[in-house]
C-alpha cells in the first residue's frame, strides 16, 4: 500500500506554493529563537516561583491569609518577570519594528526606518555593565543621529552569547524585513 503523503517522490503542483495561514504578515513575529541563556533564566525564574508559590499554599494552611497573599503576589510577581524575560527582543511585522525591552517596548514604522545595519563596536556582555568588542544591529530612524542608538541585537546579549552564525542569521532576516518593508 503506497503512502504518497510519506514519499519523496511525490510531485509537487506549483499551487501548492501558497503562503500557509499563519504566516500572517501583520502579527508581530521575533525573526529568531530565544537564546539559551534567556530561556534558562526564565526556567529558573520559573522554578523560584514554584516554590514560592508552594510556601504560600503552605502558609495559607498555617498563618494568616494576609501573609499568604503577600506571598502569592510576590511569585505572580516572579512570573509576570520570567514572561517578559522571555518577550524580550526584536519582533517584526509589516507594520513596523519593535524592540522590546524588560521594561519598555519602542515601535518604528517602516517609513521611518532609514537604515539597519550591523557593526563592530563595544557592545554589553549580557546586558550588563561589562563590554567586550561584538557586533550589534542598530536600527536608524528618520531624524535621528546614528551616534548614540541603542543596538537591537548584539553577539552577547542573552539571545547570541556564544552563537555568532543565529546572530548573522537574525540580523539578515531584520534586514530582509527592512528592505522589504521600508522606505524606498
Amino acid at each position: 500500500m503506497p503512502l504518497p503523503f510519506l514519499t519523496a517522490d511525490r510531485v509537487f503542483d506549483a499551487a501548492d506554493d501558497v503562503p500557509l495561514p499563519h504566516e500572517d504578515r501583520d502579527t508581530w513575529r521575533r525573526p529568531y529563537r530565544p537564546g539559551p541563556w534567556r530561556v534558562g533564566a526564565a526556567a529558573l525564574a520559573l522554578l523560584l516561583a514554584s516554590f514560592v508559590l508552594f510556601a504560600a499554599v503552605i502558609i495559607a494552611a498555617t498563618a494568616e491569609p494576609a501573609s499568604a497573599g503577600l506571598v502569592f503576589a510576590l511569585a505572580l510577581l516572579v512570573i509576570a518577570g520570567a514572561l517578559r524575560l522571555l518577550r524580550m527582543g526584536v519582533w517584526v511585522s509589516a507594520r513596523g519594528l519593535r524592540h522590546v525591552g524588560f521594561l519598555t517596548t519602542r515601535t518604528a514604522p517602516w517609513a521611518q526606518v532609514v537604515s539597519v545595519r550591523t557593526v563592530q563596536q563595544p557592545v554589553r556582555w549580557l546586558g550588563l555593565p561589562r563590554t567586550l568588542q561584538g557586533q550589534a544591529l542598530l536600527l536608524v530612524r528618520r531624524g535621528q543621529a546614528a551616534d548614540g542608538v541603542p543596538p537591537l541585537l548584539t553577539t552577547h546579549n542573552a539571545d547570541f552569547l556564544g552563537r555568532t552564525e543565529a546572530f548573522e542569521r537574525a540580523a539578515d532576516a531584520v534586514g530582509a524585513w527592512a528592505d522589504e518593508y521600508g522606505p524606498r
